[in-house]
């Protein structure tokens, strides 16, 4: 988070929402979702990225390949390299800060200060984005976590799985297979 941007101030408040950094549960962004009308299921089909290494090119190849066909695409990816702002593509262009900030807030106000991670809510305040803007297709990498991961909420139309390893094992498992389940 650089700059000092309106939404900048909002993600650092969102920051507090949970004790956590991250803990593995589907159920507080299904009720944030559910209070925003359940943005994710009013979004168009899903690809849907998985994987410990690779999750970012195979991301970026999708869209590329998508929008070289001539689709619109919007994309979710994590964690961005500057500015918040890279993780969230609507048909093609980064979100605007206004729309961020708008959307940011209208999570926050509609979670009502209850435990959340910052990946839950920020994943739902895509959700919410996408939901408004008309596209062919959505790529979403996962977060960390695979069915637990809060972009795990969607039914896809296709899954791509990179290489998995043994990464984040103090939030994981200890094994491959552990892991990949």
């Amino acid at each position: 988070m650089t700059g000092d941007s309106g939404s900048n101030a909002i993600l650092k408040r969102l920051l507090d929402l949970h004790p956590k950094r991250i803990d593995l549960v589907l159920d507080r962004v299904e009720r944030l979702l559910g209070i925003l009308g359940h943005p994710e299921r009013r979004i168009p089909p899903v690809i849907h990225v998985a994987g410990t290494n690779g999750k970012g090119s195979v991301c970026a190849f999708l869209r590329a390949m998508l929008e070289g066909s001539g689709y619109s695409v919007h994309v979710y990816t994590s964690p961005h390299l500057v500015h918040f702002h890279e993780r969230i593509r609507i048909a093609g262009r980064l979100i605007s800060e206004e729309e961020l900030a708008a959307t940011l807030e209208e999570c926050e106000l509609a979670n009502g200060g209850a435990p959340i991670t910052f990946f839950e809510i920020t994943t739902a305040a895509a959700f919410l984005a996408f939901s408004r803007h008309r596209a062919d297709a959505v790529v979403l990498e996962v977060g960390l976590g695979g069915r637990f991961d809060a972009t795990n909420v969607i039914d896809p139309v296709a899954a791509c799985i990179t290489p998995i390893a043994l990464d984040h094992q103090e939030f994981l498992c200890d094994s491959l297979a552990a892991i990949a389940a």
